[in-house]
Formats: structure tokens, C-alpha cells, sequence
């Protein structure tokens, strides 16, 4: 558990002047507020396995958006399942689920809302959760505007912004602007309106900048804060009991986000 608040408290209560019993009075003060935050974050672990169903399901939506489904997005399912180590009874849920998203006219907004509610507050889970759908969508390069929509009405669900996602497209080696091509698109067919602009594969490998959320231009504490948000965000270690796959996903996020990191210090000139 965290005492971030217990430590604060206690040196408000000091330097406001109450000496030690401000000190031990903000304490006790913090230290409630630290176990309801901790006692929130358990509460709001997902349940392991809770994920299948509506994940699948809308793998299975974002494949059929563009009116088929193709052997490299059944390919990238099959692979999520393997991954995963799912058993033989959430191995069936999974195909079921796809098989059932790929339906005409299938209403994806459900599915987005059960993962919103497995995710929580945990958005250090939110992360892996659009990586596996972010996979889906790249299946066939420079996705379409149904596809994209798609995932920006996930990120938006999970409380990931714009920016968020355009880093996490940078980690997979695709640049994308979220503002070109008018408004988002949250429901399917609207993101095909004029405009759009896919995201596409950068030839010369991942941009640092975007990989940690900044414009080339912010200032050297700009970028060391960028970084610490990052890299605590994406922490394997964070996420309890997730699949393995998953988690390696995070380990495979922070060896980019240390990478990027880098990159920028040696460019820089910066420790």
C-alpha cells in the first residue's frame, strides 16, 4: 500500500504550524484516505478471465467492420488465444464470442461497456486491453475508418485520450494524427466520413516523441515527466494476475518507453 498521502498530511499538519501533533493529526487524516484508495484499487482489480467474452467478441466487430474478416485477423485471434493460455472452456467462449461479433449489424457498445466496467479503475489495465484490439486492427496494415472508430470509442470508454493512443500506435510503428479527418468516430460507419487519414507505418522506425505523448519541442522536465507518468503506467509488475501474454505486452511497452527515453536523452545531451 501507498502512504503518499499519510507522508503529506503529516507535513502539511508540520508546516502549518501545529508542530507534532499537526503532524500526527494530518497523519491519521492521510493514512484513512491511503487505505480507501488502497481499498478502492483491490475492489477494482478485474476478475481474472472476465475479459473473454466481450474481448473477443469485439476483436471479432473490428475484423467484420470493413465488411470482411481476413486470415491475418482470424490469425491475430487465434494467436491472442494461444497467447493467453486459455483453457478449453474460455478457449470456446472466445471463438463463440468472435464468431457472435462478427455478425451483421452486431452492436459493439455493449461489449466496450462490459470491459469498461472490468477494467475499473485500473487503467494500468486499460492498456493491455487496447493493445490486443490495436493488434486487430493493424492485422492489414493501415486500417480503415470503421476499424479506427472502433478503438477510439474503446479508448474513450476507458478513459484514454487521443494522445494516449497515437503513443500507443507509435510503439507498434505506426504514426497517426488523431485531429486529421474532423470529429472522432464512435459508432460504426461514422468514422468513414471525408478526410480521414489512417494511421501508417513509419519507415524510420518508432518516433520517441510520440511513443512518450510530447511534441518535439517540450523542454527537458517536460520530457522527464512525460516519462516517469509512462513508465509507472505501464509497469508489468502492476498488473496482478493478468494473462502472461498480457503481461508481457506491458514488459514489451516499457522496453519501448525506456527506449524512446533514450533515444531522446542522447539527443539531448541529458541524464
Amino acid at each position: 500500500m501507498s502512504y503518499t498521502y499519510t507522508i503529506w498530511f503529516a507535513i502539511a499538519g508540520l508546516l502549518l504550524g501545529h508542530g507534532i501533533v499537526g503532524a500526527a493529526v494530518g497523519g491519521i487524516i492521510g493514512f484513512v484516505l491511503d487505505n480507501l484508495r488502497f481499498s478502492q484499487r483491490r475492489s477494482a482489480t478485474p476478475e481474472a478471465g472476465g475479459f473473454v467474452g466481450p474481448l473477443f467478441a469485439l476483436l471479432g466487430a473490428v475484423a467484420k467492420s470493413d465488411g470482411r474478416v481476413s486470415e491475418a485477423e482470424i490469425a491475430v485471434a487465434e494467436r491472442m488465444m494461444t497467447r493467453m493460455g486459455l483453457s478449453a472452456e474460455l478457449r470456446q467462449q472466445a471463438v463463440a464470442s468472435f464468431n457472435r461479433g462478427k455478425q451483421p449489424e452486431f452492436d459493439v457498445t455493449p461489449m466496450i461497456d462490459e470491459l469498461r466496467q472490468w477494467v475499473g479503475l485500473r487503467r494500468d489495465h486499460a492498456f493491455p486491453v487496447l493493445d490486443v484490439v490495436i493488434e486487430t486492427v493493424l492485422a492489414e496494415g493501415n486500417p480503415p475508418p470503421e476499424k479506427m472508430a472502433i478503438l477510439r470509442q474503446l479508448a474513450f470508454a476507458l478513459r484514454v485520450s487521443d494522445m494516449e493512443l497515437m503513443a500507443l500506435m507509435a510503439m507498434k510503428g505506426y504514426a497517426w494524427n488523431a485531429g486529421a479527418g474532423g470529429q472522432r468516430g464512435y459508432s460504426r460507419g461514422t468514422g468513414g466520413s471525408g478526410g480521414y487519414v489512417p494511421p501508417t507505418r513509419n519507415t524510420q522506425g518508432p518516433d520517441p516523441y510520440a511513443i512518450l505523448g510530447i511534441a518535439r519541442d517540450a523542454d527537458d522536465r517536460a520530457v522527464k515527466r512525460a516519462y516517469r507518468k509512462l513508465i509507472s503506467e505501464h509497469h508489468p509488475d502492476r498488473l496482478g494476475d493478468l494473462p502472461e501474454d498480457m503481461r508481457k505486452r506491458a514488459e514489451a511497452r516499457a522496453s519501448e518507453i525506456n527506449a524512446a527515453y533514450d533515444r531522446i536523452k542522447e539527443e539531448r545531451g541529458f541524464k
